[in-house]
């Protein structure tokens, strides 16, 4: 059985890992690269393997540097299935249509405007493509085994993160080979905590915050401070959001801040229609979340939904006090980016980060202090206050991880560390090493590695070795239509 790390490896983006073995080829992810510039290219490069004899595609989630790459994968050729939770199928329709109208949007504006060097800049796939690779969506039920062939099965165990999020778990060629996607926090207050691992003969880990614990401040408390300080400016509050999980994470703490009165009733505008969309979607998924039914309605009537181009716009000529959230969470491209122009260069206004900021992105720059940050070709002054709310974020840091793997009775024979910035993976992996002492190791970016499976992998049943599992690591019942969450 071979494994080869065709992303997420050296770096936080761009999660794609082939799995060889038991006559499959099966890729864990198809995720975007994200970030500095050298990454992005890697996303018009060839990918290095026939994809016509690819036999399945498995999605931990909707993130786009977990699924975004998918269009391109069908537009090379791909036509196998896309397995995936029901909650990533519903999020990737809104997604993935959106990653590609922007990045057509992107290039008409490019061309407009002069700003690439090539003549036609064209997009790296259309909605035409992400229509095609939505066909190919594949949902599956979370807990239940899915067999692939005679000798190679799947199961998608709950990881937190964002809804539909998931930990693959395969057995091939008699082993199991487990990837935990990106694993949430065990106290989210709105998804609930990844479902453990009970065994694991080869393990992929991530390690976003390998290097660092989250700051224990209460995150409402922190927003609160943040809203108070900049209203009493006259100011107004950018919040370059994700808008998958992180802006209802946002939403939810706003509405509750409204509703106790820590929060000025000044106006609050989603300027996302991504987040807009999928924010509904959480009245559809209770038994994922910890909401009740009036939670996940207050979050969507925390702010105003702002869909059209020109209601964006509107925005622009409003003065503060106000808070806009808007798309991406890291300030490399949608609507964000025009507010971010026209608001960072007043001393009044705050630009509040909520999430993790990869290198080489202007969230990172702004994170770092950056006087001025680059836009549309153009310098743009930073005056604003610039705040980091480590608090609010949706991915396990080291303690949390650690805990997650402390469910494992038995060392894997091998552990992966990936999807993290060189600097985390190191640290994830002596974590790892120091408190477990299993055989740990960071991949190289393109590492191809043997994965020996079992003498007589003939005689295991690969469903029933992903099915073997205690049965208290099942995912928790939906609320019974009450109005309170499920405990």
């Amino acid at each position: 059985m071979k494994l080869t790390f065709l992303g997420a490896a050296e770096t936080v983006t761009g999660s794609r890992y082939l799995l060889e073995g038991a006559g499959l080829r099966v890729l864990i992810d198809c995720g975007l690269f994200q970030g500095t510039k050298n990454l992005r290219l890697r996303n018009w490069n060839p990918l290095p393997i026939d994809v016509g004899k690819l036999d399945a595609v498995i999605l931990t989630h909707a993130h786009l540097d977990h699924s975004g790459y998918l269009p391109e994968l069908v537009r090379m050729g791909y036509r196998g299935p896309v397995y995936c939770t029901r909650g990533t199928r519903d999020l990737c329709q809104i997604m993935l249509r959106d990653s590609a109208r922007l990045q057509e949007e992107e290039a008409a504006y490019a061309n407009r405007h002069g700003l690439s060097k090539h003549l036609p800049a064209l997009p790296l796939y259309t909605l035409e493509d992400a229509e095609n690779a939505l066909e190919l969506l594949n949902p599956r039920d979370f807990d239940v085994p899915k067999k692939l062939n005679d000798h190679g099965c799947f199961r998608l165990l709950p990881a937190g993160h964002i809804l539909g999020a998931a930990s693959v778990v395969l057995c091939v060629e008699g082993k199991v080979i487990a990837f935990s996607g990106d694993l949430g926090r065990p106290e989210d207050p709105i998804m609930r905590a990844p479902m453990p691992l009970a065994h694991a003969d080869y393990l992929v880990v991530e390690s976003t915050y390998g290097d660092r614990l989250h700051d224990k401040a209460d995150p409402a408390t922190e927003l609160a401070e943040v809203f108070a300080n900049t209203f009493r400016r006259g100011g107004i509050v950018v919040i370059p959001c994700f808008a998958v999980g992180r802006a209802q994470s946002i939403l939810h703490y706003i509405a509750q801040l409204k509703a106790t009165g820590r929060m000025a009733n000044v106006p609050v505008f989603l300027d996302s229609p991504m987040a807009t969309s999928v924010t509904q979607l959480y009245q559809h998924h209770v038994g994922e979340h910890r909401l009740s039914t009036a939670q996940a309605n207050a979050i969507s009537h925390a702010a105003q939904m702002v869909r059209t181009v020109d209601e964006s716009k509107a925005i622009l000529g409003r003065h503060g006090p106000m808070v806009i959230i808007a798309g991406s969470g890291m300030a490399t491209g949608g609507r964000v980016v025009h507010h971010l122009k026209a608001f960072a260069p007043d001393h009044r206004n705050t630009i509040a980060l909520v999430g993790y900021q990869a290198a080489g992105t202007r969230g990172a720059a702004l994170a770092a202090g950056a006087p001025t940050i680059k836009i549309h070709g153009d310098y743009v002054r930073v005056r604003a206050s610039v705040v980091s709310l480590s608090s609010l974020s949706a991915h396990a840091d080291y303690g949390e991880v650690l805990s997650w793997l402390r469910s494992i009775p038995d060392p894997p024979q091998r552990t992966f560390v990936t999807h993290g910035e060189p600097a985390a993976a190191d640290a994830m992996r002596r974590h790892i090493e120091e408190t477990y002492h299993w055989r740990c190791e960071v991949p190289l970016y393109a590492q191809t590695v043997d994965l020996p499976g079992a003498v007589d992998d003939a005689a295991i049943d690969p469903c029933a070795a992903v099915a073997d599992w205690p049965t208290d690591h099942r995912l928790p019942a939906a609320p019974n239509g009450s109005d309170r969450p499920a405990p």
